[in-house]
């Protein structure tokens, strides 16, 4: 059963609370001071160590002593966030398979509000990234679109998708974000892969998954030091290598993805947005994603209809921008009136590509996430 956190009651661009905060990924962590939704220090960043535990957590210490020592007092809070699986609410990091030194339970909230004598708060990134990017990113950014437009529609609810080393998400509902009882409130990573039933979607939505399909495809070995950048240089020419098997590994890439999200929307109806380093290889499979989203199903009588119960759009694409608007609106008369009410017969959701940045959008949502507890 999912529980629901964090109504907003604040104006995070106006609220003068400070809020140390961390994006800690596995090769790099980056730490910035936030105050009304503004960078005030930072940020900075340093390698994470994650095979090293007394490093890692040496480092996490250093770099927020540092956020401190910058801003000449100390923070109202620390947020930030960090991978699962967790006991979040009691800031306790469990045996995480891309943090090698992780390989036991850490009480990691309670060490630092030991040594900091501060509140502390973490989350997952998936979970920061849609919170960010639902106060202060593309869902006012497309809401302001859409209102200028004289449009209907108006989203609501969004699902954040991160792109990178795993396949991330969180979902925020009418501006609350989804936790959920176990600290797993959109564990994406574990929905169906299409292509093989028996791995789960993160074996074909991320780094490895890429760099897997394209060993397959070219007849080469598996090389995790051949990168995502190096594999769409590839695709483009600009680097030598088997074009058409990097082509493929992100088409792939692209249809998984698109089965994912279309797995996720069919239960929260809401606006989609992708961040993570893989978006800037987002010509390359993008159209499979979106194909993957718009496509048919067919029942066993051979009757087809749509995978999904609404349209989807591409909120960056101009040409198609004033009819993801516009709808299809009519207006009915009331019966035993002479009133008449307008309707909206086209469902529709958008899916876009985060402006932000995955790490800023994460910031913002830990500094909001921190301000709600708070209050």
């Amino acid at each position: 059963m999912l529980q629901k956190i964090n109504k907003i009651m604040i104006d995070t661009n106006n609220d003068k609370r400070i809020v140390s905060t961390l994006d800690a990924g596995g090769t790099n962590f980056v730490f910035s001071v936030l105050q009304g939704n503004k960078e005030i220090a930072g940020p900075f960043t340093f390698p994470s160590y994650a095979d090293d535990i007394d490093k890692c957590l040496q480092t996490i210490i250093d770099g927020f002593k540092l956020a401190e020592k910058e801003i000449n007092q100390k923070p109202d809070a620390i947020s930030f966030a960090f991978p699962g699986p967790a006991d979040y609410e009691r800031g306790i990091i469990g045996n995480l398979p891309n943090f090698k030194a992780f390989n036991r339970g850490v009480p990691l909230g309670p060490m630092l509000e030991e040594i900091f004598k501060l509140p502390i708060f973490i989350n997952n990134d998936g979970n920061l990234f849609a919170y960010g990017e639902a106060l202060s990113g593309l869902l006012p950014e497309v809401n302001g679109k859409l209102e200028n437009a004289g449009s209907m529609l108006k989203h609501k609810n969004l699902v954040g998708v991160t792109l990178g080393t795993g396949f991330g998400c969180g979902i925020v509902l009418n501006q609350e974000l989804i936790v959920g009882d176990n600290s797993c409130g959109a564990e994406i990573h574990n929905s169906l892969n299409k292509f093989n039933p028996n791995w789960n979607a993160e074996e074909s939505v991320s780094t490895r998954a890429i760099q897997r399909v394209y060993s397959e495809r070219a007849g080469i070995l598996f090389d995790n030091k051949l990168m995502p950048k190096d594999i769409f240089d590839i695709a483009k020419g600009n680097l030598q290598g088997n074009a058409e098997a990097a082509k493929e590994a992100f088409r792939a890439f692209g249809e998984n993805l698109g089965s994912s999200i279309a797995n996720i929307v069919t239960l929260v109806d809401g606006l989609v947005v992708i961040g993570g380093g893989i978006i800037a290889a987002a010509e390359l499979f993008a159209p499979a994603m979106y194909k993957e989203l718009n496509r048919s199903y067919e029942d066993f009588e051979g009757n087809i209809t749509n995978r999904l119960s609404f349209k989807v759009f591409d909120v960056d694409d101009s040409s198609t921008f004033e009819t993801y608007a516009k709808g299809n609106v009519v207006e009915y008369e009331i019966p035993g009136s002479r009133k008449k009410i307008k309707y909206d017969g086209m469902p529709r959701i958008g899916v876009g590509f985060t402006k932000l940045g995955a790490s800023k959008a994460i910031s913002l949502g830990a500094y909001a996430y921190a301000l709600q507890k708070l209050s």
